[in-house]
């Protein structure tokens, strides 16, 4: 089974997206969500965010369709996009590539595998891991500059307003350049990944 990673500069950057501009270019293949909880601590409000309810001293998996299947949700917009399976891990700091194995593992009949997360990028080898970023974003979150050494390319919306790749992911300028590819390579993109 093949594994793609898609990661990103910080929230709210078309993540999501790119999972599922890539699932409709890829017939068969699944979608996992990795969402690391905290203890009611981003700030931002419990009803639309927190996953703390969930978290216990393993991660879990999501697969009934009844929960990832949910509109608003990012999962729902998997299947949407035509995910042959979903599954949502949900984990505490330290948990999370346990939880992505366990749902590696539900999935081991599909061709590839989609994964929407961070922090899991160094752990499961994938072969493509893309970072998501936009010229108009200016935070990079932590979880983000910890994983630039696997990051294999940048997905850009707009990769002509890109001037230097290093600037988009907080690095310095001219350090690292990473290949930029946008909508056009989508086709390619998955061809790859085919």
């Amino acid at each position: 089974m093949r594994i793609a990673t898609i990661s990103g500069t910080c929230s709210e950057v078309g993540k999501t997206t790119l999972v599922c501009e890539l699932l409709e270019r890829l017939p068969g293949w699944a979608a996992v969500k990795v969402t690391r909880g905290h203890m009611r601590s981003c700030g931002r409000d419990p009803e639309t965010c927190c996953v703390s309810h969930l978290l216990g001293e393993e991660p879990r998996v999501f697969s009934d369709r009844a929960i990832t299947d949910v509109p608003g949700k990012d999962t729902a917009r998997y299947w949407e996009a035509g995910a042959s399976a979903v599954r949502w891990v949900v984990a505490a700091s330290g948990q999370e590539l346990d939880g992505l194995r366990r749902a590696l593992d539900e999935l081991d009949g599909a061709p590839g595998v989609l994964v929407e997360g961070n922090r899991i990028v160094r752990g499961c080898r994938p072969a493509l891991a893309l970072m998501v970023a936009r010229p108009d974003q200016r935070e990079v979150k932590a979880t983000a500059r910890r994983i630039l050494d696997h990051v294999d390319a940048l997905y850009v919306p707009d990769p002509s307003a890109v001037r230097d790749p290093a600037e988009l992911v907080g690095a310095e300028p001219g350090t690292r350049s990473w290949p930029v590819w946008g909508p056009d390579d989508l086709d390619r993109i998955a061809a790859r990944l085919a």
